[in-house]
């Protein structure tokens, strides 16, 4: 069976330092929120920014679900630290419902 595949978006607080802190966190990700998501089913999870923007792609096989990957997140303690630092960076999406980030985005072209 081929891989599931997710995009998701975010922004960033428009703040060049806070930006580039996030950035290098991102380069030396904690192990434990690394193990998180490679138990989650998620095979590549990638990260593009622009500007302030994010764009997530997640590739996970056949055991993944956010439902699972959410209840997993909740309960360690760990991914709990790492996503309430993380509030530090991110804002919301305008359109998004409160204290949601990450947004699953729609496929609206495919060649």
């Amino acid at each position: 069976m081929a891989n599931q595949k997710y995009c998701l978006a975010l922004d960033l607080k428009d703040d060049v330092d806070l930006i580039a802190e996030y950035k290098e966190l991102h380069e030396n990700i904690w192990p434990e929120i690394k193990k998180s998501i490679q138990d989650s089913g998620i095979q590549v999870l990638d990260i593009y920014c622009t500007g302030n923007r994010l764009f997530m792609i997640i590739e996970g096989d056949e055991s993944f679900s956010f439902e699972k990957k959410d209840k997993a997140d909740a309960a360690n303690e760990k991914v709990q630290e790492w996503e309430n630092l993380m509030w530090k960076f991110q804002q919301a999406l305008p359109w998004g419902k409160p204290g949601q980030k990450w947004i699953l985005m729609d496929k609206i072209f495919q060649l």
